[in-house]
């Protein structure tokens, strides 16, 4: 009997390593990525939300944030958690990439 259940303990030690490994640790370091990327928004950046609307930060406060989306730069408030990632690209002219 003690056997069985030593083995049993030899087994579920590396699948819980390989479950860490795998799906865990991965996992925090992507949350901690995405962290630091929104403690690092600026006013000026290009930026592509959840929902997939694209548009400058012309401000920040506390948890929003004002971005100027489309051509008439008309003003927006989303959430900071709300913001996917930042575009490396900067565009010089929003009207002519949209009409392209």
């Amino acid at each position: 009997m003690d056997f069985l259940m030593g083995s049993g303990l030899i087994i579920m030690i590396p699948m819980i390593l390989i479950f860490y490994f795998l799906m865990i640790r991965p996992q925090r370091k992507k949350d901690k990525q995405v962290k630091e990327m929104l403690n690092n928004l600026k006013a000026g950046d290009r930026i592509c939300t959840i929902g997939g609307i694209y548009g400058t930060i012309t401000g920040i406060k506390d948890d929003t944030i004002t971005l100027s989306v489309g051509r008439e730069n008309m003003s927006m408030v989303v959430a900071r958690w709300a913001i996917r990632s930042v575009e490396e690209v900067t565009i010089e002219n929003d009207s002519q990439e949209l009409l392209n």
